[in-house]
């Protein structure tokens, strides 16, 4: 029989500051039982969807305690409050006795995650955000004249699955049948039920825009997440083994937001609605894995919004670095080297400046003799100055906008 979960109750008074940006070290978070909380960053970098204050039953905090970062908003109290404050330890123990309380949290952090990837997506990559089932057509086209069989193969089929009366319906079969022998795609109809599944290096896990009902967790091997983007392959992640991915489609119910492709020979888990019903109460731990990968997430879009509101393009390119040590919590010593798993036309597309603009913007960064490109990565032999160069550039803009405004 499981020990009850036990509950602090903690009271604030009106405008008492509960939690504040920048804070390192959060290992817990709140529910509020009663009263008003104010949330505000001190860049807003898009306004989210359902405003900034919060009632009873909501949570906030949980990002930090959950993904081990610093605090991305300040929470403060609009009223006398009455809050639940949970320790992340226990968050294990808050799915299986408190199943709805836990579930809202992953509902509400799937919702705001999407919402983010989608400003993100706005801004940085100038791309629609509306879904298109039709978009599978020209996910195929691309990869086919990149003679990348595996994935064209995939995406036509899906688009003659979904579409299969569609205005490129019969350019899609014939352009089918010529590389169908050239191909190794797997799990085509959707119809599988194998728990425990194989891929293949270069062969498609599920393509951007279509329906999906599954999450995945990487057993073994890595898997890449990208997106089509002005008919360019936009890397935005590459997972690896441990990792959950296409969480958001199994709990919204909402088509994939990008592709995921097997970087290498993965054998994966396939986690369909009935089975992630089962798993909160029986697997806490797997869901709590999930829990902290949404808040990394979370965390991470945030920083990529905040650094889309720098000015300077270099700038830009620093606060990009400094964005990914952080997020692989790379030590920033002073005199020790780093190489990153990128390269400068991949970082260029991670802070969403044009190539041509980015280029350039990219040989005044390798002025700096502590930066370099190796095999088609950026090393670094200097994590400190990565930090001291993005600081210095933040504040430079700080300091501008305070002019520009004093002279209104």
């Amino acid at each position: 029989m499981p020990t009850p979960l036990q509950l602090k109750i903690v009271n604030f008074t009106k405008d008492a500051y509960i939690v504040v940006e920048g804070k390192q070290n959060a290992d817990h978070f709140y529910i509020i039982r009663s009263g008003k909380v104010r949330v505000s960053k001190e860049v807003e970098v898009v306004q989210e969807e359902g405003g900034n204050v919060l009632g009873p039953g909501d949570f906030f905090g949980v990002v930090a305690a959950m993904s081990g970062h610093s605090h991305i908003e300040t929470a403060q109290a609009l009223t006398d409050c009455s809050a639940i404050s949970v320790n992340k330890d226990n968050f294990g123990d808050l799915i299986v006795q408190n199943t709805p309380v836990a579930m809202k949290i992953i509902q509400g952090f799937s919702r705001r995650m999407r919402y983010l990837d989608e400003a993100l997506a706005r801004i940085t990559l100038q791309q629609s955000t509306e879904p298109d089932i039709g978009h599978l057509f020209f996910v195929a086209e691309f990869y086919a004249k990149q003679s990348q069989f595996n994935q064209a193969h995939y995406a036509y089929h899906q688009y003659l699955r979904y579409c299969p009366n569609g205005p490129h319906a019969q350019r899609a079969r014939e352009r089918l049948e010529k590389i169908q022998p050239y191909s190794q795609a797997v799990y085509l109809d959707g119809s599988e039920t194998e728990f425990t599944r194989i891929y293949k290096k270069n062969t498609m896990i599920f393509s951007e825009m279509m329906p999906g009902g599954e999450l995945y967790i990487i057993q073994k091997g890595s898997v890449k997440i990208t997106k089509i983007v002005n008919d360019n392959e936009v890397l935005l992640a590459v997972l690896k083994q441990g990792d959950i991915f296409g969480e958001m489609s199994l709990i919204e119910n909402k088509p994939r937001s990008a592709s995921a492709i097997a970087f290498e020979d993965t054998q994966l888990l396939a986690v369909n609605r009935e089975n992630f019903a089962r798993m909160v109460s029986s697997q806490p731990q797997i869901i709590t894995r999930l829990t902290q990968l949404l808040a990394e997430r979370i965390w991470f879009i945030y920083k990529q919004l905040a650094n889309t509101l720098l000015k300077d393009k270099v700038g830009r390119l620093y606060d990009g670095l400094l964005i990914q040590l952080e997020r692989n919590r790379v030590p920033l010593r002073q005199g020790e080297s780093y190489i990153f798993e990128f390269g400068p036309k991949e970082l260029i597309n991670m802070v969403g400046l044009p190539m041509a603009e980015g280029r350039e913007a990219m040989r005044e960064l390798l002025k700096n003799s502590r930066i370099k490109v190796l095999d088609d990565r950026i090393v670094i032999s200097d994590r400190a100055e990565i930090e001291k160069q993005a600081k210095y550039y933040r504040k430079m803009q700080k300091i501008e906008r305070a002019r520009r405004q004093s002279r209104l």
